[in-house]
């Protein structure tokens, strides 16, 4: 019933002229039911065999659902390589885009019967975020058990209120979340914070909502009070750039003293060697990397020129200094310059 709700709403926003991308998880537990399996598989290859029958049978669903509109639907797996990799990112928002333009409602889904740990995004959240910012859209709507960020859990105290409006994603928000945990947390409130920080990025605007509720979608389009609003900035990076912040995945980390992290978040200059003093992970030149000041937050991402060895050598050092180091190579004055450098707070 809750999936024939969704589906309902979105028809009707069709109607309206609106298009909607759908962004679903449900296929390893539509495949073990369908295969008829007591529990859930633990080993990976049962596990997407499990994703593979289900895969055909959630697609099937929401086909049956939306042709009572009539409405057509399209597949579209992705992993985190069609993200990360350039020319399948953009072979991905063409496919969407395509999809959109031809009125029929795409149903993207991560391909979890092929993919594995290591190229997982590893929640829904994620992937919405990533998403919205492929085909440059307008709002994002998250739907989750509750009605959105609160200022405290709401499973576990009883005074709480819940936070209509958020303009800035601070560290105070991250901590009502849960904190974010490594590269994009572990589920809950704080992948929604995380893929809030990537779609506001991106200028998109995204709520956080019940999914239970009725007429959930329609009302947040027909501008309602509904759940947590995060405000998109005004500032727009360019594609090329949003995909550096987020598209692609980080190899390692530069630290960088205090002067240069002044530099590069006021002034928008490139990082040289001068202002380095370390390097953690073993990345190579055209990795992307985080930039950490020196108590390590991480507060800007970037191209690196140089492997993480290099960088151990060059830190510290003057341009001048760089080129008598390595007088017969054809190296770069800036450990990143500023076209490949994206900051993030």
């Amino acid at each position: 019933m809750q999936l024939k709700n969704l589906v309902d709403q979105i028809a009707t926003l069709y109607s309206r002229g609106y298009q909607v991308i759908i962004v679903s998880s449900g296929a390893i537990a539509a495949g073990i039911e369908g295969l008829g399996l007591k529990a859930r598989p633990k080993d990976i290859p049962s596990l997407q065999a499990a994703a593979s029958v289900g895969q055909g049978l959630l697609i099937h669903e929401y086909a049956t659902l939306f042709s009572r509109h009539n409405l057509k639907v399209g597949q579209v797996l992705l992993t985190q390589y069609d993200i990360t990799h350039r020319q399948q990112y953009l072979n991905s928002r063409n496919a969407l885009k395509k999809l959109l333009k031809m009125g029929i409602v795409p149903i993207v889904n991560e391909n979890d019967a092929t993919a594995v740990d290591e190229i997982k995004f590893g929640d829904n959240d994620t992937l919405a975020a990533l998403v919205a910012n492929l085909v440059n859209a307008d709002i994002l709507i998250l739907l989750s058990d509750i009605e959105g960020l609160y200022t405290a859990d709401p499973k576990r105290a009883d005074k709480v209120s819940l936070i209509p409006e958020v303009k800035d994603i601070t560290p105070e928000i991250e901590e009502l979340a849960g904190g974010i945990g490594s590269r994009f947390g572990s589920g809950g409130m704080a992948t929604k914070i995380q893929a809030a920080r990537i779609a506001t990025f991106a200028q998109v605007g995204m709520f956080i909502a019940n999914g239970r509720g009725e007429n959930v979608l329609i009302d947040v389009m027909d501008r309602k009070e509904v759940g947590t609003f995060f405000v998109p900035r005004k500032k727009k990076l360019s594609g090329h750039k949003l995909w550096i912040a987020f598209g692609k995945v980080t190899a390692g980390s530069v630290i960088v003293d205090d002067g240069a992290a002044k530099a590069l978040i006021s002034s928008g200059k490139s990082l040289l060697p001068a202002g380095v003093v370390g390097s953690k992970g073993n990345f190579h030149e055209g990795d992307a990397v985080d930039i950490k000041d020196l108590r390590g937050r991480v507060f800007a991402k970037g191209i690196t020129n140089y492997s993480s060895e290099e960088v151990n050598q060059i830190k510290g050092l003057k341009s001048s200094e760089v080129i008598e180091k390595f007088p017969d190579n054809n190296i770069s004055e800036e450990v990143i310059h500023r076209d490949c450098l994206v900051i993030l707070r």
